[in-house]
């Protein structure tokens, strides 16, 4: 027996570099840690942040690591002398100056437990140059730009104004905000707008008068040589067939020319539990609309989440129920075997600590670096606000991705909620915000939403409506 080992081990030694450089890209990272050990070809194979950097391509997709090698804020590269890492040369073999280090980084987002918040807003004497408070709007990041429109806001009134900010690559700069737009879309609040490639699809929304929507609009930014920023909105043609008019419903985008949206609250206001596709046409001119049938399916709900996690599939997280209930049951819908389903995500709450409530309706979930989900604030069923950051570890559930860090299901699921500790600057408890994140998936964008006011005479609640805009971090260094 020992013998037939020796011979495994030799044959194992005789494979090229670049041969085993592409069987441990295939697998799981418990597995390649463990090939790591066994010899120093492996150790020094497996040490290289350019496998790390095909791992983490793998792992969080091309679009966040790119977005981080040309980030100037990359407080992971080599000629940064500012960083709380401890620059050892067995954290890094390739010793490329400014390059990322992706063993390094990945550990650090794999056992992310902080966000550090930075408040972005400042004061101006003229409140007509900046966004005014509001609910239920959209905000989005495209092409470099931060992009807000429609809401609620005081007096039950609509908004329908567009606004935009320039970021770059300077994601925690002071924003100076711009209103490009203006009666088109039509003011609404409650509506879905998602991102696909450079492209803004708005669907849907409810107006001060009570009156649902079910039309759909493309939005584009255009920046001239003079840096004169336009933004257009053009209805989007989708034929005789579209969703029932709602709003408070979910969409996000995948495969980038399908939209999904769910749920909501249709006319006479009834709850809707109904899911829809909108494909899109090369040049956004023309759309299809066809419903999804499919079972098991979340049930009826509104004001819950719909995060797109790759080019095929999304999760739903929690919403408000029939019996106005709030929910914080997880579903995972999966278009990547060619036909549609949905698959109830079983939860274990062993380590979501106790008193703490997880159902919620009003949130953000964002996908961040690292696969996973970023869920912030929302209400309970009491209407309490709340601030708490949760992570919502994808790589943690059995059979959502490809690479599962564990192989017991039990003690996956036990990881699957994680709360993240906030540092820095204190946000109010607040729902119905709108957030966002940059390419990297390392900065997400909070805006507005209903937060906790002082109650006076007039008023029954001490509810208002909020105008901040405040910049989440991912705690990746030492706080």
């Amino acid at each position: 027996m020992e013998q037939n080992m020796s011979h495994e081990s030799v044959a194992i030694n005789k494979i090229g570099e670049d041969q085993m450089y592409s069987i441990l890209v295939l697998l799981p990272i418990k597995s390649i840690l463990s090939f790591a050990q066994t010899c120093r070809k492996f150790q020094s194979l497996v040490s290289s942040d350019c496998f790390w950097e095909s791992i983490c391509r793998r792992d969080w997709g091309s679009t966040s690591v790119d977005a981080l090698k040309s980030s100037s804020f990359s407080i992971f590269s080599n000629n940064n002398n500012n960083n709380n890492i401890n620059n050892n040369n067995n954290d890094n073999n390739d010793n490329n100056s400014g390059s990322v280090r992706w063993m390094k980084l990945y550990k650090r987002v794999a056992e992310m437990g902080t966000v550090m918040c930075n408040k972005m807003s400042e004061s101006v004497e003229d409140d007509s140059m900046i966004p005014c408070p509001r609910a239920s709007h959209s905000l989005n990041f495209v092409s470099n730009f931060l992009v807000l429109f429609g809401g609620g806001c005081e007096g039950g009134r609509h908004r329908d104004d567009t606004w935009v900010a320039y970021l770059g690559y300077n994601y925690k700069t002071v924003l100076k905000w711009q209103k490009v737009t203006s009666g088109v879309p039509t003011g609404r609040f409650g509506h879905t707008c998602v991102v696909t490639g450079d492209t803004l699809i708005l669907f849907g929304g409810i107006n001060d008068h009570g009156i649902r929507q079910n039309d759909a609009w493309v939005g584009k930014i255009v920046q001239n040589e003079a840096s004169d920023i336009t933004m257009f909105w053009n209805p989007l043609n989708v034929g005789p067939s579209s969703p029932p008019p709602r709003g408070a419903h979910a969409g996000c985008c995948i495969d980038n020319r399908r939209m999904l949206i769910h749920g909501g609250i249709g006319l006479d206001g009834v709850r809707l539990g109904d899911m829809w596709i909108l494909e899109l046409s090369e040049d956004y001119c023309r759309g299809t609309w066809h419903e999804v049938i499919a079972h098991p399916s979340p049930p009826a709900r509104s004001g819950h989440t719909l995060t797109s996690i790759d080019g095929t599939r999304a999760v739903l997280f929690g919403g408000r129920g029939l019996g106005y209930d709030v929910l914080d049951d997880v579903w995972l819908f999966d278009a990547s075997e060619g036909f549609e389903k949905w698959v109830k995500v079983l939860v274990d709450l062993q380590n979501v600590p106790r008193g703490t409530s997880l159902p919620r309706v009003g949130h953000s979930a964002t996908l961040i670096l690292g696969g996973g989900l970023l869920i912030f604030g929302g209400e309970d069923s009491l209407r309490r606000r709340k601030r708490d950051f949760w992570l919502l570890d994808l790589n943690s559930i059995p059979g959502i991705k490809n690479y599962p860090f564990s192989s017991s299901s039990r003690s996956a699921l036990t990881r699957m909620w994680r709360r993240l500790k906030p540092h820095g600057y204190n946000t109010n408890s607040r729902s119905f915000h709108a957030a966002c994140a940059d390419h990297s998936g390392r900065f997400v964008y909070v805006f507005g939403g209903m937060v906790d006011g002082v109650v006076v005479p007039a008023e029954s609640t001490g509810l208002r409506f909020d105008g901040e805009l405040f910049l989440v971090e991912l705690g990746l260094t030492n706080i």
